[in-house]
């Protein structure tokens, strides 16, 4: 893939979010490589991995069938997509609050890699 276009951004944006709303993870993971590695602070919690990251579609499928079975309620609301080079990321609201997933796409248009980040707030404990 040498160039995400708009068009394919708010395409793949739209089709993970459903899929995500639908608990359906096998077409969550359908956007994913094989090799895929997925960082997150809470595979720490769901997947007892200190390190945040896995590697691998079936260490993706663990997690996300924990997540969900803790989380059965779980829904997201897509704010924005936003295109890079090879890269894409959703901003969205999940049942903590505000998300940026980061996704970098492989030559055959699958994601190879991820990162989710989750807002802190700008006034935390002991902050201003």
């Amino acid at each position: 893939m040498t160039e995400i276009t708009d068009s394919a951004a708010r395409a793949f944006a739209r089709d993970w979010v459903a899929a995500w709303n639908a608990h359906d993870i096998e077409r969550v993971l359908a956007h994913y490589s094989e090799e895929v590695e997925f960082r997150s602070p809470f595979i720490a919690a769901f997947a007892g991995e200190a390190s945040g990251r896995l590697l691998g579609k079936a260490a993706l499928r663990a997690y996300w069938r924990t997540a969900l079975a803790r989380l059965p309620d779980l829904r997201f609301e897509l704010l924005d997509v936003l295109v890079g080079a090879q890269s894409l990321t959703l901003s969205y609201r999940g049942h903590r609050g505000l998300v940026a997933e980061t996704f970098f796409f492989g030559e055959d248009g699958k994601v190879r890699s991820a990162t989710a980040c989750y807002a802190i707030g700008l006034s935390g404990p002991g902050e201003g």
